[in-house]
């Protein structure tokens, strides 16, 4: 078997990733582990770490470097993605030009204006990669951990042959986090969830075959528990369904959460019980913190020259597990994002959504969920149709989709008229121009 990692030195998801692969004793030998990334640096201690993993792990498996992307996906299985486009460089306008004009974006990485533009500069580069793959490595598989999810997914399945499937881990921990809340351990809770990436609303909710949400609803005010995620439960106690992802990216995907400082203030201000709850740019803050030279090198290092210990235990990402299922036919059971194709019936049927699916050596198939509840269906249909004029914007060059894309941003609908949203977009595009040639012919 042959696992691609592009964007290997995103060296966070790569060591957990392999670590999740070696796990289990029957995937460590007849294994190669291509490792690209166009960083040779980065690359260098990805495959100085992943040496040692395999070596902590004591098999057999082959670790490449490989710079030169077709070449080292060629003949691949899987090919996991896990990049960051145009680094902070590429970041960095997406969010503060925005705020120029009062849009204010917690992560800035999935929708709004600021996910509409990571997706202009992120899609060519994923289809360059599905092109890569048609050629070199026809039937592998990829794994997608890179955002904007439902954006770059869409682009992927729409415009390429590609069998391609979106993974987040903000699926998993839902349920049982929620459980915590009601006393109830994670062996009593089971909880489906649907809709769309960062947005997906857990549509069953039980402890030992008995619907939770009434005990849920009893307890959310409570101070010790509405602290941890203000926002969300102000979508629960409206919405009456619980929603993936964390408040912070979520305050930004409405109308409701970011259009006044006195709201931002309630709602989204920074607190000690909440590892996300709001604040601006916390995602950008972020990246520039992991980015500071000598965090980043000594944290490569440390893992590279043996100063970190490493344990070969597994984790809750999917990857593995789907992996096991396509190569193996263990079948497995995962949440990802992939096309609807009916199974939320009040979606666009070739919308990518994220839904309960099945990986075995037939592939990916999609559960079927039926409808949303009406009034989380229209949030997510808000997005997908944003999703759509995306993608066209990205594919064949054309500002106008992008700009009415960014016409159906919530947190810039709230804030701006029709002809400042067209101000700020125009704004972006000449901030944004080097990173965006299918728009060189705009002047």
């Amino acid at each position: 078997m042959k696992i691609a990692f592009i964007g290997a030195g995103s060296l966070g998801f790569t060591r957990r990733l392999v670590i999740d692969i070696l796990s289990y004793e029957d995937m460590r030998e007849d294994l190669t582990l291509s490792l690209i990334d166009i960083d040779e640096t980065r690359l260098n201690y990805a495959k100085r770490a992943v040496d040692r993993i395999v070596s902590v792990a004591n098999c057999g498996a082959k670790v490449e470097a490989n710079l030169d992307r077709a070449k080292g996906s060629k003949g691949a299985d899987i090919v996991i993605v896990t990049i960051l486009a145009h680094g902070l460089k590429g970041f960095r306008p997406e969010i503060e030009i925005p705020m120029k004009y009062g849009v204010d974006f917690n992560c800035g990485d999935s929708y709004g204006t600021a996910g509409t533009f990571r997706s202009l500069r992120t899609i060519p580069l994923m289809l360059e990669f599905c092109r890569d793959i048609e050629k070199h490595a026809p039937n592998a598989y990829m794994l997608n951990y890179t955002n904007p999810m439902t954006m770059l997914c869409r682009a992927m399945q729409r415009e390429t042959k590609v069998r391609s499937v979106g993974l987040c881990h903000s699926v998993q921990g839902l349920a049982p986090g929620l459980g915590r809340w009601i006393g109830a351990p994670a062996n009593e809770i089971v909880g489906e969830c649907a809709g769309i990436n960062h947005q997906a609303w857990l549509l069953r909710f039980e402890r030992n075959g008995k619907d939770a949400y009434p005990a849920l609803r009893k307890v959310v005010d409570r101070p010790d528990i509405y602290e941890q995620d203000r926002v969300r439960i102000e979508m629960f106690k409206a919405l009456g369904y619980y929603v993936t992802e964390s408040s912070g990216h979520n305050s930004e995907y409405n109308w409701w959460f970011r259009k006044r400082q006195d709201i931002i203030d309630r709602y989204c201000a920074p607190t000690d019980k909440d590892w996300n709850p709001g604040e601006h740019g916390a995602i950008l803050k972020g990246y520039e913190s992991r980015e500071h030279a000598d965090r980043w090198q000594k944290d490569m290092e440390d893992w590279a020259e043996g100063r970190v210990e490493i344990k070969i235990e597994r984790s809750h990402e999917y990857a593995c597990r789907l992996i096991r299922g396509l190569m193996l036919d263990e079948v497995c059971k995962f949440n990802g994002t992939i096309p609807n194709h009916g199974a939320i019936t009040n979606l666009p049927y070739d919308a990518a959504v994220e839904i309960p699916a099945l990986a075995s050596k037939s592939g990916f198939q999609g559960m079927t969920v039926g409808a949303l509840p009406p009034q989380c269906a229209a949030l997510n249909q808000v997005h997908t149709a944003a999703v759509e004029l995306t993608v066209e914007a990205a594919v064949k060059g054309d500002p106008v989709a992008a700009y009415r894309a960014c016409c159906l941003d919530p947190v810039a609908a709230a804030k701006l008229s029709l002809a400042e949203i067209k101000e700020m977009v125009d704004e972006l595009f000449q901030a944004q121009a080097p990173y965006l040639p299918q728009f060189a012919h705009l002047k």
